[in-house]
């Protein structure tokens, strides 16, 4: 919390005095867009070279047909992979505990896709409406890219079977993380987070 307000309370301060507007409004400002919290959902819609997987617990229950396209796009040196990562997005300013009811609405939010730890593509998602009722946001991402870029080394089994464990019938977003910076609308002007921070499937996290 520190850094958050050290990075942006000088800036402000310095920027919004002539207009006379108090430094507790700054403050609060501040505060209502750090309390905005993330986390991980489930993994929607995966395909692997346009083979819906998401009703697939293992590679033994995916059809023949199905597995041999599979096998023919690996063996030509491409496995292009399609799913949506849903994020969900909660903003605790729901009027209660001495917080004033106001909604949140996330500019644009740079992000960064992570599987297994190892870093895959980025890109941006913007104009989200996160009100304080207490409840989650979902922001889905719609993600697309090769697999073999990125997993290259990685067995035809070892390759499907990820996709699976991520988007199949029992799959879930726990080899996922998402590295994310906010960009949020205040009535003194889009505020950006300082700097990056993870968003996993086990917990609500924040950028503080």
């Amino acid at each position: 919390m520190k850094k958050f307000y050290k990075a942006f309370l000088s800036a402000f301060l310095l920027s919004f005095a002539f207009m006379n507007l108090g430094c507790s409004g700054v403050m609060d400002a501040i505060t209502n867009i750090q309390r905005l919290q993330f986390k991980l959902d489930k993994v929607t819609g995966m395909k692997v070279a346009s083979v819906p997987l998401s009703n697939f617990a293992s590679i033994s229950s995916i059809g023949v047909l199905d597995a041999a396209n599979l096998l023919a796009a690996f063996t030509s040196g491409k496995l292009p992979v399609e799913f949506t990562l849903n994020v969900l997005a909660k903003n605790p300013n729901d009027g209660t505990g001495g917080t004033k009811q106001s909604s949140a609405v996330i500019e644009n939010m740079a992000w960064r896709l992570f599987i297994d730890s190892k870093e895959t593509i980025n890109g941006n998602v913007s104009n989200v409406n996160v009100p304080g009722v207490g409840q989650s946001t979902n922001i889905p991402i719609l993600m697309s890219f090769d697999l073999l870029k990125f997993f290259s080394n990685g067995q035809y089994n070892d390759l499907i079977n990820l996709a699976l464990a991520l988007g199949g019938r029992n799959g879930s977003s726990s080899r996922v993380t998402l590295k994310v910076r906010p960009t949020v609308k205040t009535i003194f002007g889009p505020i950006t987070y300082p700097g990056e921070f993870d968003v996993v499937d086990t917990e609500f996290r924040g950028g503080n």
